[in-house]
């Protein structure tokens, strides 16, 4: 996942916040539940990631102060493709401008998301948030948020090969919840969160198959990189969680899809890399 050198960077879409903390509670997540819609938060595995951490032992609530970093002043240090091939948190400035630019040239009246990078705990027009929630979008401020501690959750918890292409796919899925967002897709009540959850992998798999005329990389992915992704979505495939923290699997209870749908929905949309077969009707099956 090269980057062009020269490639100029807009490092005003991501904003470090470091571990300022704020949140005011412990046990990891929003109190009162997490809903979708309606001002809650939607994400990668945001509904189950905090019953997750706790059964596989990973805690919850603020981050210990000697894990919280200081933020980054990314503007000084990440301007260009060569500083997002060689910095992680430059390399999530690069993945985030390449997938709005792609949404810009799709939606006419797109509106740029900006993602929040914080470890511990933070205020969120959604609530008060804690990394233990994984990433998550908020449609109430219409941002992006994200603890890169979770990458590493992602392959030590979640048994993810892990890689700069799973990171990307993260990241696609929560700015796929804000298309959805501009769309009016997260309003409706359907009664399950699986194909809202779906369709925003769907939404990753296409940026992915166009992420090449954005400008931002040498070349288009190659089948390892999208290898990576399609990993990265079985990981957290609702069925693969139930079985790794429960030993058994109820599909009444998923909220996001099992590992097969996950691959599923981000292939339908890598194939052809139309938005438009990523309808929610047609996910799942």
């Amino acid at each position: 996942m090269d980057f062009k050198d020269d490639v100029n960077l807009d490092s005003s879409q991501v904003e470090d916040v470091g571990g300022r903390g704020g949140g005011g509670f412990s046990g990891g997540g929003f109190p009162g539940g997490m809903v979708l819609g309606g001002g809650g938060i939607v994400g990668l595995i945001a509904l189950v990631l905090v019953f997750v951490l706790n059964n596989l032992g990973g805690g919850g609530g603020d981050a210990e102060p000697a894990q919280k970093q200081p933020p980054a002043k990314l503007a000084e240090e990440c301007k260009t493709g060569k500083d997002a091939d060689q910095s992680e948190k430059c390399r999530v400035v690069g993945v985030v401008n390449s997938i709005q630019d792609y949404w810009k040239q799709e939606i006419p009246d797109y509106r740029t998301s900006k993602t929040i990078l914080y470890s511990g705990s933070l205020r969120t027009g959604c609530g008060a948030a804690s990394s233990a929630v994984g990433p998550f979008y908020c449609p109430s401020d219409q941002r992006v948020y994200l603890d890169l501690s979770f990458f590493d959750q992602l392959h030590s918890q979640f048994g993810a090969k892990g890689g700069p292409f799973a990171q990307a796919y993260v990241i696609a899925h929560e700015y796929g919840h804000h298309v959805q967002d501009l769309r009016g897709a997260l309003q409706s009540d359907t009664g399950s969160s699986v194909p809202v959850e779906l369709q925003a992998d769907c939404y990753a798999g296409v940026w992915a198959h166009n992420a090449v005329r954005t400008g931002f990389y040498e070349k288009p992915f190659t089948q390892t990189e999208i290898a990576e992704a399609l990993d990265a979505a079985a990981a957290v495939g609702d069925d693969r969680i139930q079985q790794r923290t429960s030993g058994r699997i109820d599909p009444e209870s998923f909220t996001h899809g099992s590992s097969e749908q996950r691959v599923n929905a981000f292939q339908r949309g890598y194939q052809n890399g139309r938005p438009g077969d990523c309808e929610q009707s047609e996910l799942g099956r």
